[in-house]
C-alpha cells in the first residue's frame, strides 16, 4: 500500500516506517525531519493531490482537515484512514470524548489497552496494537552510579510524569535526566549538581548507549500512556523502578526491577541497586526477557499488517454497497 503519514512521535514513527509498505510523509515548515527508512520518502504537501494514496495514517485531530484538503477527497469515505491514539485523555480520565467518537468509517488504533479503556470511543471501530521497537541489543553496563531518567519538557508537564516525584529519587542516588528541555529541571528542583546531573536531549543511538551505563531506570510517569523510553531501557537490559500506573503493570514484571504505585517502595528498591550492581544485573535481565517478549518490532508491524488490510477491505465493500443500492433501488421501481 501507499500510506501516507506526518512525521510525529519519533520512536513509534521509526518502527512504524519500518513495515513493507511505501510510506509518504509530508514535509513541515519548522519541524525537523531525521533519515527515512528506505520504504518511506519525504513528499511536498502540494502535490498530494496527484500522488496514489491507498489509505491514510493520523495522529492529529488537525490531519483529518489536512489530509482531505491536500487530496480532495473525504476521508473515510473516498479514502480510507485510521486514527492512532498515542494519548491518554487530557481533560476527564474517564468521561472524555474522542474527536472520532460519532465517526464508523476511521478506526481508532490506541497503543494501549489501558487507552482504549479510558478513552469514551462512542461508535467508532477500536483496536489496541501495542508498541514494537527495534531491538537495541543488550547494552547494560550499569558502571556509573546513578539512576537514569528519559523525561521530555519535565518542568512544563509537572506532575503529569511525575517531576516533583524525582526529589525523592535523588535522596537515594544521584539523577541523570536526559531529554527535551531538562536543563530547566535543577532550577525547579532546587537540586545540586551532586543529586541532579543533566545530560540533555540525545540521539537514540547515543541515548542507548549513555543510558544503559546508569545503574537502573526511572519511570515515574502518571499519566501517560506506556513510554517508549521505559520499553527501550528494558531492551538494554536495565532494571527499571516504575510507578505502578495506566499500563506499566502490563509491561513490567515486578522481578524487572520494581514496580509500586507508592514511590517510597521504589526509592528503597533504588538504594538497593545502587548498593548491589549484581542485583541490578539480575533484575535488568529479567526485564529484558520480558520486554523482547512482548514488544518486539515483528510482532508489531504484523499487527499494522492486518489492520491495515481490515481497513482497506472494509472501504472497498462500504464503497460497493453504496454503488449497488441506487441499482436495487432502480430495479425496485422499474418492477
Amino acid at each position: 500500500m501507499r500510506i501516507l503519514v506526518w512525521y510525529l512521535h519519533g520512536g513509534w514513527m521509526q518502527a512504524f516506517l519500518s513495515g513493507s509498505h511505501e510510506y509518504l510523509v509530508p514535509a513541515e515548515a519548522g519541524r525537523d525531519m531525521p533519515p527515512l527508512p528506505d520504504g518511506a520518502r519525504r513528499v511536498d504537501a502540494g502535490g498530494l493531490a496527484d500522488d496514489d494514496v491507498d489509505l491514510v495514517v493520523l495522529q492529529r485531530t488537525e490531519e483529518l482537515e489536512w489530509a482531505e484538503s491536500l487530496l480532495g477527497r473525504r476521508l473515510g469515505r473516498d479514502i480510507p484512514a485510521v486514527f492512532v491514539e498515542h494519548n491518554t485523555p487530557k481533560h476527564s480520565p474517564v468521561a472524555e470524548q474522542h474527536f472520532l467518537s460519532d465517526r464508523t468509517d476511521i478506526p481508532i488504533v490506541h497503543v494501549t489497552h489501558f487507552n482504549r479503556l479510558v478513552w469514551d470511543c462512542g461508535s467508532a471501530p477500536t483496536v489496541v496494537i501495542e508498541h514494537g521497537i527495534p531491538d537495541p541489543g543488550q547494552q547494560y553496563t550499569g558502571v556509573v552510579d546513578a539512576l537514569g531518567v528519559v523525561i521530555n519538557e519535565p518542568v512544563r508537564r509537572g506532575r503529569v510524569t511525575g517531576t516533583d516525584l524525582l526529589t525523592a529519587f535523588a535522596s537515594a542516588g544521584r539523577l541523570d535526566c536526559f531529554g527535551i528541555a531538562t536543563d530547566r529541571l535543577p532550577g525547579a528542583l532546587d537540586l545540586g549538581p551532586d543529586r541532579l546531573r543533566v545530560v540533555g536531549d540525545l540521539p537514540t543511538e547515543h541515548l542507548h548507549g549513555e543510558l544503559a551505563q546508569r545503574r537502573a531506570y526511572v519511570h515515574p510517569m502518571r499519566w501517560t500512556s506506556l513510554g517508549l523510553s521505559l520499553l527501550e531501557a528494558m531492551f538494554l537490559g536495565m532494571p527499571v523502578l516504575v510507578l505502578d500506573a495506566t499500563e506499566a503493570s502490563r509491561a513490567v514484571p515486578p522481578e524487572a526491577g520494581a514496580l509500586s504505585a507508592d514511590p517510597a517502595e521504589l526509592v528503597a528498591t533504588a538504594d538497593i541497586l545502587l548498593r548491589d550492581p549484581e542485583e541490578a544485573r539480575r533484575r535488568g535481565a529479567i526485564a529484558r526477557e520480558a520486554a523482547v517478549a512482548r514488544y518486539g518490532l515483528q510482532r508489531f508491524l504484523d499487527d499494522w499488517d492486518a489492520v491495515l488490510a481490515d481497513t482497506h477491505d472494509a472501504h472497498v465493500k462500504r464503497a460497493r454497497s453504496r454503488v449497488s443500492a441506487p441499482n436495487l433501488m432502480t430495479e425496485g421501481v422499474a418492477s
